[in-house]
């Protein structure tokens, strides 16, 4: 029986009353195995009025209400880490244990959340002239709304939330119609820690949702996570609304060999990072650069490991790589190996073919491996979102570099060296907002901030960790002057003690 994801506004399961609804597939097995309620714009509304009902109390909360709420909800979803991964797995695929790192990299950001009292402290001038004081202070804007992507269902809405609701905000998140679960599950457990109905909504939808966020007078602030262009659509329509932005695009990540490098562990860091959670996150490494004659044998010792990765359904525990989210986006990552010789590639690994027995109808395709890709093909250009891994070649480091710095994109990108100067110049010379030195996927810690340069960020600010506090925050600065008592006038008790 299909089952029915509708909205949480209010502190309350919603039932969707536009009429409209999307289909839910298990990737594992391609059928259809729930329908989720599709927002208008009207549903939308009743969420931001929920939102900003509670944001009148809420946005004047002390630090310790919300903090004790958050230090509940960070020990529910730590009891509940299984149900909340075997979600993410039923509806976007992923192994279980890839569900399980997404669910504890989102703990994270709740952990932070529950120290905010450090992060929103002010600063105190005294005296800056005579009798004068000044402070800079930290406020919450109002209602916020996040708008997250399929491939980290419960860790993006994570990554945005906690630090939203705990600077003081009220929250309305939309997340993907591909798997929205978990986003449910988030918003229950919280509303059983404590938070009061209203500070956290989830309204599903398509574009029509989007839209009424973006153009919304009530939401101060956009966050969102997904493709360049939509990214770039967001940035776009909600600034010219007046609202706040932060929007993370999309991605084509480089890993720079250089000949020095320690081939088996630069092999086993492209394998895991080019093909885990089957290539589906933005930071993924789709680009490894070969410098020298190190090519053919890091390619041999990538192409080995591949071959050894088991694909499968995500519930099996033997499987370390599951099913893309849709068919429709199966096909497409095919199409860029199936293209690929056309433009000058070597093939060496195609996953197009790859079928698992007993789950025909599931939405697979195997690791590919290209080398020797042009810069101008499409398998390069493209961010894939898929298990494809390109390989380049350069004759040096300088030439390496040029090329990763050519591209319009800049996520993440990592170098694979022993040689500490060649990596204190990759790091200062690259244009990327992460940097792994012999680290593959560079995503920063809860209290450092995530995000890219280029096409790959829009807005000023990256998420959580610092530029997360201030982005739903504003900053107002109070100038004071206040009589000194002896100057009162003569006959006044102001009820200082009198000393001598």
């Amino acid at each position: 029986m299909t089952k029915t994801v509708n909205h949480w506004i209010g502190g309350k399961t919603v039932e969707g009353a536009s009429g409209n609804w999307g289909p839910v597939t298990d990737p594992a097995t391609g059928a259809v195995t729930t329908r989720v309620a599709l927002a208008s714009a009207a549903e939308v509304d009743a969420a931001v009025a929920a939102a900003k009902e509670a944001y009148a109390t809420w946005g004047t909360s002390s630090l310790a209400q919300r903090t004790a709420v958050l230090f509940r909800y960070r020990a529910l979803l730590d009891a509940r880490r299984d149900d909340i991964a075997a979600l993410i797995t039923a509806e976007h695929g992923k192994v279980h244990s890839d569900a399980l790192g997404e669910v504890a990299r989102g703990l994270e950001i709740v952990e932070l959340a529950c120290g905010i009292t450090t992060q929103l402290k002010g600063e105190l001038s005294t005296q800056v002239s005579n009798r004068v004081d000044v402070a800079s202070i930290r406020q919450p804007l109002g209602v916020v709304a996040g708008i997250t992507p399929f491939n980290f269902p419960a860790m993006v809405p994570m990554w945005m939330f906690p630090l939203a609701v705990a600077c003081g905000n009220t929250f309305v998140l939309k997340p993907s119609e591909k798997d929205p679960s978990a986003a449910n599950l988030l918003a229950e457990l919280a509303a059983e820690a404590g938070l009061p109905d209203g500070v956290l909504n989830v309204v599903h939808g398509d574009k029509v949702a989007v839209d009424a966020l973006l153009a919304h007078p009530d939401v101060a602030a956009v966050s969102f996570v997904g493709s360049t262009p939509i990214a770039r659509y967001i940035h776009t329509t909600a600034a010219a609304n007046g609202k706040r932005v932060q929007a993370l695009g999309g991605a084509k990540n480089h890993m720079l060999v250089l000949p020095d490098a320690d081939l088996d562990a630069a092999a086993d860091a492209a394998v895991s990072a080019a093909y885990g959670s089957a290539g589906e996150r933005c930071m993924a490494i789709s680009a490894v650069v070969a410098v020298g004659a190190v090519g053919d044998e890091l390619v041999a010792k990538i192409r080995e490991r591949a071959e050894k990765i088991v694909i499968g359904p995500g519930t099996d525990p033997v499987s370390e790589m599951g099913p893309l989210i849709t068919k429709a986006h199966r096909d497409k990552v095919a199409s860029y190996v199936t293209g690929a010789a056309a433009q000058g590639a070597e093939v060496v690994l195609d996953g197009t073919g790859h079928t698992v027995e007993g789950y025909e109808d599931g939405h697979w395709i195997g690791l590919s491996l290209l080398d020797k890709v042009a810069v101008d093909s499409d398998a390069y250009r493209d961010e894939i979102f898929g298990p494809v891994l390109c390989v380049l070649r350069a004759e040096t480091y300088e030439e390496g570099v040029a090329l990763i710095n050519a591209s319009p994109f800049g996520n993440g990108t990592a170098i694979f060296t022993r040689d500490g100067g060649a990596a204190r110049r990759f790091q200062l010379e690259i244009q990327a907002g992460m940097v792994g030195v012999n680290v593959p996927i560079p995503v920063p810690v809860g209290y450092h901030s995530f995000g890219g340069w280029k096409d790959s960020l829009f807005g000023d600010h990256h998420i959580y960790g610092n530029d997360g506090v201030h982005f739903y925050t504003r900053g107002k600065v109070v100038t004071t002057r206040w009589p000194d008592p002896a100057d009162a006038p003569s006959g006044v008790e102001l009820g200082f003690p009198r000393n001598h």
